[in-house]
This record gives C-alpha cells, structure tokens and sequence, in this order.
C-alpha cells in the first residue's frame, strides 16, 4: 500500500502519467496473486512457516530495491515483490487459527489478523508526516520500511517455528471443490472489493495532493493524512465479527459496499477540504479493513475442511480485480478526467450493494461431491 502513499513524489522523480501509475500498481497486485497460488502451496507440503517467511523477505527486498530505483522498471520491479509478501504471508495464518484456535473465537482472530494492516498503515503514514516536516527525501521511508520487513521476518520466524505442519500432505490445489454455486457471490464481493480499494489506494492521495491538499497544513503532507485517517477508522474491522452477528451477513456486505462508493464520490467531488478527507480515507478504511475481516471468516464457515484453500481463492478474486483496477483507472483517468474515474470507480460497489439479496450470502457449508 505504500505505493499509493508516495504517487505524487514518484509521479514526479520517474516522470509517470497516471496510466504508468496505474500499470505499475497492477503489476504490484500481480504479485500479489501470483504470492498467493505459491502461498498455499507451500502450505500444503511445508505448513505455514515457510511461506510467510518467504513473503517477508520479499517484502524486505522489494521494499530495498524501491528505496534505491532510478528508473520506472526497477520501481516497477520493487513494488511487485513488496505486494507479492501480502500474497505470500497472508492466507498461511488461517490455517493455523483453524487448527489451533476455538470455533467461536476465530472470527475475532482472523479480524485481528487482517486489521494488523491498519497499523502498519498507520505508521506508514506516520513515517511519511515526519519526512515532510523534517524534509527528507522519499527513500528515506522505504527504507525504514525495508528494515520493519526485516523485523517482522525475525518475529515470524521465532513464532512460527513452533507451529507445526497441518495434517494433510495433500499437494494438490482442489479447485473443483469451490465450484458450489453458494460461492459465487464470495467471489463476487470479493473481486469488486479489489477493484475499488485497489483504485483508492493507488489514486486517491494523488488526487488530494492535487488540489492543494487542505487548509492549515503543507500540501506534500496530504497523502500522509489520508494514510493516517484510513488506518485509523481502518481499526474498525477488529469490530467486523461483532458487527455481522448483530446485523447479518447481507447487510453488513451492503453496507461496506456503499461505504466504498461513497469515499469515492467524496474524492471526485469534495477534495479540497478537512472533512471530505477525514470521511473519505476514514469510510474507505472500514471498507477495506473490515471487508477483509467478512472475507476471511466467511469463507472458513463456508469450507470449513478448506480455511486457508478457501481464504486463498477469495483473495484471488480480490487480486484480480485489483490488478484490473487500477490499470483501467489510470487509462480512464487520461483520457476523460480523474473524477469521472473515481465516479465509475464508485457505480461498482453502489450497484453490488443494490443487486446483493439475503439469499445470496449465508454461513451455510458448501457441500459438494468434490469436499
């Protein structure tokens, strides 16, 4: 996500157009799905110790090489390693939280797992306020972000190590297996989610900084705001398990759609001052964080014999539409303008929130003749 923080400084040091931009934050989620096929098989034959670490090292690495890029094809190639560690690392976690963890206590502990991301973005966006007001170059940040993956590699690894491999020796992927109509609208849900956080994260702070940022503070410090906002409502998604039990599930999808649609509105319409910035980064924080959150426990109670395999699927879709987002959104965005793009962004979310019916999302176990 860091990508997304620096635009205006890497736009400006690699002469990008908003289309490379894009290209370049598609790649990155390229990576990220190409980590996640490698994730769950390294799962499958070593247990989740190996592929989390080797995700770590690649975002250590790609991290490093943005750090010192002086063209767009190495910042390309840094930023489609340091994605690739979310595919890595990410989805190895459920298997052992499957194993290891209480049945009712695992929609909390996948929410913590995928809510960590707000910290780390957080204090990304903490690292980058301080840059402005101390006024250090850009890479300064990534690689204070490098030696944090250096960090979290050696924290993983003494943790990890204790954990040991799951059960099964199992090598093949099942695919078949997922191929039950009740997963359709999991899919669904989740490749819209990567389509439009996905565009936000690439595009917004660009479109902030833009405008002259917002009153009271430097311009250059904008993206670090936005950062700072999403991360901090981004919080909420630890409340995700809490939430779908009041609400439901269909309603708490609607929702975390329309909130999507509605920070991207406020980027098209309102960038110019405190409160649409605050409501947008806020708003597109919960979605995220949250909707990661649904993903993650929705897709165990609906193959519970396949919690990090199913996970692993949802994220590739999410993947998906991530890499066509942002890609798309950059060409858009050159030829008719960025809040026409942000709008047509924002009709994705608005129509699946609209379209989305009760019968569609259920906790119900898929069965098959496959499971």
């Amino acid at each position: 996500m860091g990508f997304g923080l620096f635009v205006p400084e890497l736009k400006s040091t690699f002469a990008l157009s908003s289309s490379t931009v894009g290209f370049i934050a598609s790649l990155g989620f390229c990576g990220f799905f190409i980590g996640l096929l490698v994730a769950q098989s390294l799962l499958n034959r070593m247990g989740p110790k190996i592929p989390v670490l080797t995700g770590l090292f690649a975002a250590m690495t790609g991290m490093s090489i943005v750090a010192l890029a002086h063209n767009a094809a190495t910042l390309a190639l840094g930023v489609f390693l340091a994605a690739s560690s979310a595919g890595f690392a990410w989805t190895p976690f459920n298997d052992p939280v499957h194993r290891k963890i209480r049945d009712w206590d695992r929609p909390t502990a996948l929410s913590l797992i995928s809510t960590g991301t707000s910290i780390g973005v957080v204090l990304a966006g903490c690292a980058a306020l301080f840059l402005v007001f101390a006024d250090l170059p850009w890479r300064y940040c990534w690689a204070f972000f490098a030696l944090a993956g250096f960090a979290a590699l050696v924290l993983n690894w003494s943790v990890l190590r204790q954990i040991d491999r799951p059960p099964t020796t199992e090598t093949k992927m099942p695919w078949r297996a997922l191929r039950h109509p009740t997963a359709i609208p999991l899919f669904a849900i989740a490749f819209v989610y990567g389509a439009t956080s996905a565009i936000y994260i690439s595009f917004a702070p660009d479109k902030f900084w833009a405008h002259g940022g917002v009153p009271g503070t430097p311009t250059a410090a904008t993206p670090a705001l936005v950062f700072l906002c999403y991360g901090l409502f981004g919080l909420t998604g630890l409340l995700a398990g809490n939430v779908k039990q009041a609400i439901g599930l269909p309603w708490i999808l609607r929702l975390l759609m329309l909130t999507s649609a509605v920070s991207l509105v406020l980027v098209a319409l309102i960038p110019r001052n405190w409160p649409a910035l605050i409501a947008s980064a806020g708003l597109q924080g919960i979605h995220v964080m949250m909707t990661s959150a649904v993903l993650a426990f929705w897709s165990e109670r609906l193959f519970p014999t396949l919690p990090a395999f199913s996970f692993t699927a949802a994220l590739l879709a999410t993947a998906a539409g991530s890499i066509l987002g942002p890609a798309a959104a950059g060409m858009m965005s050159d030829t008719f303008s960025s809040e026409a793009m942000f709008i047509a962004a924002a009709a994705l979310p608005m129509i699946t929130a609209f379209i989305l019916r009760n019968r569609h999302a259920h906790e119900r176990a898929a069965t098959s003749p496959e499971l």
